[in-house]
């Protein structure tokens, strides 16, 4: 059985950059109306006096294929490499799992199978 690898995005400290967008865009040639990746921001929340909260998810899209062709140089994908935040890992899916084990705002994402 083939390792899985999936992509593990920590958003608590996630700015909402884009950053993610723009390279997976530009790395896959897609038109400024579509991602591999997009960037969901939820929120406000007021959370005292002025004060308010955004979270930023970024969502990988039925376009994102963790930069197959990268990854099979060697790479990471374009959107770990890139985050400003640091707040992606690729890796094994179950490493990345292990690593969600208490840890609030994390979400794993694993690609749709080739051909499905």
């Amino acid at each position: 059985m083939a390792t899985e690898y999936g992509l593990l995005i920590d958003y608590e400290y996630c700015t909402g950059c884009h950053s993610c967008e723009v390279v997976c865009q530009m790395e896959h040639g897609l038109p400024t109306d579509q991602w591999g990746i997009k960037i969901a921001e939820i929120g406000p929340w007021h959370i005292g006096e002025d004060r308010w909260q955004f979270d930023f998810i970024p969502v990988p899209t039925d376009q994102c294929d963790l930069c197959a062709t990268r990854v099979a140089k060697g790479k990471k994908p374009s959107c770990v490499k890139h985050c400003q935040a640091a707040v992606m890992t690729y890796g094994k899916i179950d490493e990345l799992a292990e690593k969600m084990l208490g840890k609030p705002k994390m979400v794993l994402f694993t690609p749709k199978a080739a051909g499905k």
